[in-house]
C-alpha cells in the first residue's frame, strides 16, 4: 500500500496509526478512528482497511469531517465516527471514480493496495476532491457495536479494545460518568475503585479511571487488566450510581 501512494504521490508523508487491530474487527478499527483522527493535522487523509467483505458488493466510502478525510469499507468502520458528527459528510465511491483516477486492474482480495491506496495518494495530492469519486450519501453502514446503554441511575457497556499494556477499554465515555453522582465500577464480578490516574493505586491493584481518549478504561497498576481480571473483549461493564439516588 505504502508502495502504491508514494508511486503516484512521492512527496506524501505515510504515518502508520496503528497494525495491531484484530482481524475482521471494522469495529475496533473504528473505535481506534474515531478517537484518533483529530489529532492529526487538517487535511490528512486517513486510511483505514479491515475488510472481511473485500471483493464482495460492499461499498467503499468516503467521509469527510472537520477538515479530515476518512477512507474505509462500508462495514462499520466509520458509523461511530459519524453517527457521532452530524457535520460530517460522506460520498459512496464509484465505478466512474475509479476511472478518473485510472485505478485498476483490481484484485479481489486486496483492495487496500489496488483501491485505497491510489485514492489516498490522489486526495492527498488534491488532483481530486470527494465530490469527483461519487455520489453523496445520507447514511452509511452503523457500527456493529451497540452503544452503550444508559438508564437511570445505570450505564451498561463493554469492553471494546485491550491495548498495548493489557488495559481494558470502554466504549463508555466520560461524558456519560457525568450522569451518576457516584460512579460504581463493576466488571468481572468485581466493584473498582474509579481514579484520576494509575499511581494512585499501589501496584497490582484493578482500578478503573478516565483514560487519555476520554474512555472508561480498567487497569492494573503496575500489571496488565486482561490477564489479572481475565475479561476478553466484548465483556460487561456497568457503572451504577452510588449515591442511592437511583
Amino acid at each position: 500500500m505504502k508502495g502504491r501512494i508514494l508511486g503516484r504521490f512521492p512527496e506524501a508523508r505515510i504515518i502508520d496509526l496503528t497494525h495491531d487491530i484484530p482481524a475482521h474487527s471494522p469495529a475496533e478499527a473504528g473505535f481506534w478512528l474515531a478517537r484518533s483522527y483529530r489529532w492529526f493535522p487538517e487535511g490528512t487523509v486517513h486510511v483505514a482497511v479491515v475488510d472481511p467483505g473485500v471483493g464482495t458488493a460492499r461499498d467503499i466510502v468516503l467521509l469527510e469531517s472537520h477538515g479530515h478525510c476518512l477512507l474505509a469499507p462500508d462495514n462499520g468502520l466509520l458509523g461511530a465516527l459519524w453517527q457521532g458528527d452530524p457535520a460530517s459528510r460522506a460520498w459512496r465511491v464509484d465505478v466512474e471514480g475509479l476511472k478518473r483516477c485510472g485505478i485498476g486492474p483490481v484484485s479481489a482480495t486486496f483492495h487496500g493496495r489496488d483501491i485505497f491506496a491510489p485514492l489516498a495518494a490522489e486526495l492527498a495530492a488534491g488532483r481530486v476532491s470527494p465530490a469527483e469519486l461519487g455520489a453523496r450519501v445520507e447514511r452509511i453502514s452503523p457500527s456493529p457495536v451497540a452503544a452503550p446503554v444508559v438508564t437511570e441511575g445505570r450505564i451498561a457497556g463493554q469492553v471494546i479494545t485491550v491495548d498495548h499494556f493489557g488495559n481494558l477499554i470502554t466504549d463508555i465515555d466520560a461524558g456519560l460518568l457525568l450522569r451518576v453522582r457516584e460512579p460504581r465500577i463493576l466488571v468481572a464480578g468485581r466493584e473498582l475503585p474509579l481514579r484520576r490516574t494509575y499511581g494512585e493505586c499501589s501496584p497490582g491493584t484493578p482500578l478503573a479511571l478516565i483514560g487519555s481518549f476520554g474512555v472508561l478504561e480498567i487497569a492494573v497498576t503496575e500489571g496488565r487488566a486482561v490477564d489479572v481480571l481475565g475479561v476478553p473483549r466484548g465483556a460487561p461493564v456497568i457503572v451504577l450510581d452510588g449515591s442511592g439516588a437511583g
